[in-house]
């Protein structure tokens, strides 16, 4: 859970998930899911958070059983395909998930 004040301060970044969400047609669940891991490990360099932003929604959508290709993420977040490959392990290990071993 995270507080309202994180909420309001990537309001922004938030709306876009959303967005990048609607385009993919993801699930309640795994909206929820890419929110939390995105607001558990925003970076602090504004160039970084669209391609968090991306892996967050990849790997929410797997968590969730909504899982939807990189490449697909990645043309909907408008990030390179590496951007989600190369974060998105490490977003569902610091929130104490263990990523698929395929």
């Amino acid at each position: 859970m995270h507080s309202a004040r994180d909420r309001i301060e990537y309001e922004q970044w938030l709306e876009e998930l959303e967005c990048v969400a609607e385009r993919l047609e993801l699930s309640t669940d795994a909206r929820s899911c890419a929110v939390d891991l995105f607001l558990a490990d925003v970076p602090e360099e504004d160039r970084s958070k669209r391609a968090v932003l991306a892996a967050s929604v990849y790997a929410g959508s797997l968590v969730a059983g909504d899982g939807r290709t990189q490449g697909t993420v990645a043309d909907a977040a408008d990030v390179s395909r590496l951007s989600i490959q190369s974060r998105w392990k490490e977003l569902l290990e610091a929130a104490g998930l263990e990523p698929p071993q395929w």
